[in-house]
Formats: structure tokens, sequence, C-alpha cells
């Protein structure tokens, strides 16, 4: 039972960008949130319908990409050969 080091490495850069996404899809829906009770009524209005959106598939993406690192991760951990 020994750990796969390749594997390992490319989890752990997966997970450093896991906790980018984690950083960044909050602080953008904050932003869009911020942005929408700004340009209520205003021609800029559609920029918060952007952020809004852009922070909604962030926040799926960092969803899926969780599950997707930790499966990586519990690979190389325990030595199974699937996900190469």
């Amino acid at each position: 039972m020994s750990t796969d080091l390749n594997l390992l490495g490319k989890g752990l850069k997966y997970l450093g960008l896991l906790v980018f996404l984690f950083i960044a899809s909050p602080i953008t829906l904050t932003m869009g949130f911020k942005a929408l009770k700004k340009f209520e009524n205003t021609p800029k209005e559609y920029i918060s319908y952007i952020l809004l959106t852009v922070a909604v598939i962030l926040i799926i993406f960092s969803i899926f990409f969780a599950f997707r690192t930790f499966k990586i991760l519990l690979n190389a951990l325990f030595n199974n050969s699937s996900e190469k």
C-alpha cells in the first residue's frame, strides 16, 4: 500500500485551484449582488446580471471540481489505479 506520488502531485495542484475557486466564487457572488443594488434602474444593470451568472457557474463548477479533486486524492493515497 504505497502512495502514487505523481497522482498525489496532480491532486495537490487541483486542491490549490479548488481553494482559489472556494474564495473567488463567493466574492463574485457578493460583487454581483452589490452591483445589482448599485446599478438599479440604470443602463449598466446588465453588468450585475453578468456577474451573478458567472458566480452561479463558478459555484456549480467548484462543487463538481471538489468531488473530482478529492476522488483523485483518495485514489493517490489508497493506491486505486482507476484514475490515471
